[in-house]
């Protein structure tokens, strides 16, 4: 499918700090909307209005892209509550054949997310009263029938929680078919609450806490015990692993223990299989790092190893290839992600700025807000590097002056190949004067005709601040390392919408 890219609509438009701006098509502003939310307030919108702005975009696009914008964003992007929003939203407007099932089917990863699609369903079609869930679509029905097959008793016993609804009432609802004799058996058990306690981290936890105890070095040295045990029993995922990794330092656990556990976090094939969004080390690597224990620093290093290993698989750009990387550090990307989130866009954009680095041999680095300052790094530290750049946002001030990145290329008569910028793309000129980011650019193409610019929109607001495919500018949404991979599917003058309109339903 061939898209569109900019509004045939002639209607001047400015971004929320008042400068002129460009619209996205329909499908292009989904796209950036849905990878750049965690359906909580940002700066600039608050969570319904995103949520609202997500739902009337749906209404306007490809009921085909949609699906496979949700397939993308759960598979590649790892996002979990968007999918099911998309899901609910299309299913609303759409019906007639299997697109809403298989949409379905490619989006649900986890068991708990049949009752938590079925739950925004609900809210979505404001049903009240005793039967909440009545006349429920007949594709949905069919999708999550088909859902209840991938799962095995771990998986349902793991996420079967007292939450608005429940397993055995998706069960009742959706009528799913047992493939087997076996399976059976285990949709019979979730019917009568007899799915097996599954060992997790979460319920060891919970029943050493509801013990008492005599004294504090009781307490300590039981849950000493009880994390070296839990690692020890190799199952403590991945993600559950980086998130304790202040409780198990607190619990004093042994060097062999620590070992263990910095082993694990560094391991290839743990890593990669974990499918950690960047910054998920950067908030365990921030959380350990102001602790005062004797074995902090060999947990940093693990997670040092750790990112090293997730970057391998980023296609960077060889010693032929120039590079100049501009981090936004204005006051608008120092936003929380979310309100249990100590990740700010600010953080996103510097982890993929660090990572991009890391994987190019000819590269200059930097940050802008009211000025732009080049700041190289070596290319061996990235989590030490994102918190050097964030030690140091203050010296560069808060606007959004990304024209000056260009400006200082125009001044030194540099030509580079590419130019990226991690952003919440809400440039503008505080200084009031000529220039414009759509201006200097255009000017930096004439000493520069083959250069290419890359706006990484961390943000997803709904415009650009210059019309994008056209004079070799290109705009890329989310907070995945995979945008990678969408950046070099663009060497064949695609776009993003193309890229995901690759995706098999």
């Amino acid at each position: 499918m061939k898209f569109n890219f900019l509004s045939k609509e002639k209607t001047a438009i400015v971004n929320h700090e008042k400068a002129k701006a460009f619209p996205l098509t329909a499908e292009y502003e989904l796209y950036a909307a849905v990878v750049t939310t965690s359906l909580s307030a940002s700066f600039y919108e608050k969570e319904d209005t995103r949520l609202e702005r997500i739902k009337a975009l749906i209404q306007k696009s490809n009921p085909v892209f949609v699906a496979k914008l949700a397939v993308y964003a759960r598979n590649e992007m790892h996002m979990r509550s968007v999918p099911l929003v998309l899901i609910v939203e299309l299913a609303k407007i759409y019906s007639g054949d299997s697109l809403i099932s298989k949409m379905i089917v490619n989006v649900m990863q986890r068991a708990d997310e049949i009752t938590e699609l079925l739950a925004y369903y609900q809210m979505a079609n404001d049903r009240k009263g005793v039967k909440k869930l009545n006349r429920l679509s007949k594709q949905i029905q069919k999708g999550l029938a088909v859902s209840f097959n991938k799962f095995d008793e771990y998986q349902f016993a793991k996420y079967n929680r007292d939450g608005a609804v429940k397993l055995k009432d998706a069960l009742f609802l959706v009528h799913p078919k047992a493939k087997d004799d076996s399976q059976q058996e285990l949709f019979n058990k979730i019917v009568n609450d007899t799915l097996a306690t599954p060992y997790t981290w979460e319920t060891e936890l919970s029943q050493l806490g509801r013990f008492k105890y005599s004294n504090e070095a009781e307490k300590q040295k039981a849950f000493t015990q009880k994390w070296e045990e839990l690692i020890d029993s190799n199952k403590v995922g991945y993600m559950a692993l980086m998130r304790n990794l202040r409780n198990i330092l607190e619990a004093n656990v042994s060097g062999f223990h620590v070992m263990k556990v910095c082993e694990y976090l560094s391991n290839e094939k743990a890593v990669l299989n974990s499918k950690q969004l960047p910054f998920r080390f950067l908030a365990a690597y921030r959380e350990v790092k102001e602790m005062n224990f004797k074995y902090t620093t060999m947990v940093l290093d693990a997670l040092e190893d750790a990112v090293m290993i997730s970057a391998r698989n980023i296609k960077g750009f060889d010693v032929n290839t120039s590079i100049v990387i501009a981090c936004d550090v204005s006051g608008s990307m120092q936003k929380n992600i979310s309100p249990k989130s100590k990740v700010m866009l600010y953080d996103i954009g510097l982890m993929l700025g660090m990572l991009m680095q890391n994987r190019c041999q000819n590269v200059v680095s930097g940050m802008f807000g009211d000025t732009w300052k080049i700041i190289n790094m070596s290319k061996r530290n990235v989590l030490s590097n994102v918190n050097e750049y964030y030690r140091r946002e203050g010296e560069v001030g808060y606007a959004t002056n990304g024209y000056l990145v260009l400006e200082d290329l125009i001044k030194r008569k540099q030509i580079t190949d590419k130019v990226m910028l991690f952003t919440d793309v809400q440039m503008w000129n505080n200084a009031y004067t000529k220039d414009s980011f759509a201006n200097s650019w255009n000017r930096y193409k004439n000493i520069a005709p083959n250069a290419k610019l890359y706006l990484f929109d961390l943000a997803g607001y709904g415009q650009a601040p210059i019309n994008i495919q056209k004079n070799d500018v290109y705009l890329i949404a989310g907070w995945s390392d995979k945008v990678f991979d969408v950046l070099h599917a663009l060497e064949d003058n695609g776009s993003a919408l193309n890229y995901i309109n690759r995706i098999e339903l």
